[in-house]
């Protein structure tokens, strides 16, 4: 079901790569650890901080995307970005091996919700209507997803009183938004900053 903190935010739960992400997190932890405690026994100083770089980035691509929906706007956070889109302003979306999201002529991706690949191919067809944001029985929660976002966006162009790939549509303001995410940014340069460090040396 979808996650509502308040009337104003919808929230999706994800669907891809949470247990890829924790595994190689935990497993990139253990070696760090282990490393750090046999350092003074020969451990090499550059498969630490080579644990470490793989933490971060398993974290930040697998574990960090996000999305949801508030104020009228389509938030996807992605491993070193956030991205900001008005629903009235999405010219179409897809649910594939990630959210695929077309606004102001450009391409935008999100990696929490997604398809396997075998269930890409086979797709042929949206799934049934939702109805008050809620899925039917049987229904995946990748094909409620799906459903969920074409009815919000489609919502959005009817108040806005306007066609996908419109004029009015391209010109609306502040369609979309983007800001670098400096937390994973910046942890990921410090991580492989000390790696080189420990080849250098």
């Amino acid at each position: 079901m979808t996650k509502i903190d308040n009337p104003d935010v919808e929230r999706f739960h994800a669907t891809t790569g949470r247990l890829t992400g924790w595994l190689t997190v935990v497993l990139a932890a253990v070696v760090a650890a282990a490393g750090l405690a046999y350092l003074d026994d020969g451990f090499p100083a550059w498969l630490i901080a080579t644990a470490v770089l793989v933490g971060v980035l398993g974290w930040a691509a697998m574990l960090r995307p996000a999305l949801w929906v508030r104020d009228g706007t389509l938030v996807m956070r992605n491993m070193v970005d956030l991205v900001e889109i008005r629903l009235a302003a999405i010219e179409e979306l897809a649910v594939r091996q990630v959210l695929a999201v077309r606004a102001t002529d450009r391409r935008w991706v999100n990696t929490a919700i997604g398809r396997s690949l075998r269930k890409t191919m086979t797709s042929g067809r949206r799934p049934p209507p939702v109805a008050d944001g809620k899925a039917a029985t049987g229904v995946k929660y990748v094909d409620f997803v799906d459903e969920r976002l074409h009815k919000l966006v489609e919502d959005a162009r009817d108040a806005a009183g306007i066609r996908p790939g419109s004029p009015e549509q391209l010109a609306l303001p502040d369609a979309v938004r983007r800001e670098p995410a400096w937390l994973p940014l910046g942890l990921i340069a410090v991580a492989a900053l000390v790696l080189l460090v420990t080849l250098i040396l």
